[in-house]
């Protein structure tokens, strides 16, 4: 196990670095430091090593949220929180970030990886509809409409962040987003404030 976690780990930083297509096994045998022998007893084809980092990333990634809920922050910070807490795992976890450019590319190499999109979706859409029984939540907001529309702007703006500053302004845009967010969702902020300024919150 620790053996097959190396090579994982090993393969996160290789296709975080040049991708999937020029990555070969012989690279991440050399970067986790495992012989080719052992790599191949783990994983036969670099399509099987691809796929495990992705698993890898979409099991870390909802461990965090799990943390998040376990906060019991209610439907809109939840929702921020989630944001934010991914934002930090791009930051600072190399097989997140893998994973995450793996999911991207998947189609070249004849997969379409569609479910670590679809679960973030799905629960955007399930805390906008507690959100709303609740009544924290604008009645006017089409919960699955939302849920579809965060997950593609948090994609777009992590993406554009990698860009322009390789992820260093991450947190600061993913405030600018969640402010956003506050705007559309509380029917509070639909009236109550002027700027985003207002909406970021200050630490």
């Amino acid at each position: 196990m620790e053996t097959r976690k190396a090579i994982v780990r090993g393969a996160a930083a290789v296709f975080e670095d040049v991708g999937y297509g020029p990555a070969s096994l012989q690279m991440v045998a050399e970067t986790a430091e495992v012989t080719r022998g052992a790599l191949y007893f783990h994983f036969k084809t670099k399509e099987l090593l691809a796929l495990a980092v992705i698993e890898d990333q979409h099991a870390r990634t909802k461990e965090s949220a799990a943390d998040v809920f376990s906060r019991s922050l209610g439907p809109i910070e939840t929702i921020c929180a989630l944001c934010s807490c991914f934002a930090s795992l791009l930051q600072n976890d190399p097989v997140v970030r893998a994973g995450i450019r793996l999911t991207l590319e998947s189609s070249t190499f004849g997969q379409r990886i569609r479910s670590p999109y679809t679960d973030w979706m799905q629960t955007m859409e399930q805390l906008t509809l507690e959100g709303q029984a609740s009544g924290v939540i604008s009645s006017k907001v089409d919960a699955g409409a939302f849920g579809r529309y965060l997950v593609a702007s948090f994609t777009g703006v992590q993406m554009v962040s990698n860009v322009l500053t390789a992820r260093e302004d991450l947190t600061e845009r993913v405030e600018e987003l969640t402010a956003f967010v506050r705007l559309t969702l509380s029917p509070s902020a639909q009236h109550g404030f002027q700027t985003l300024d207002e909406l970021t919150p200050h630490v």
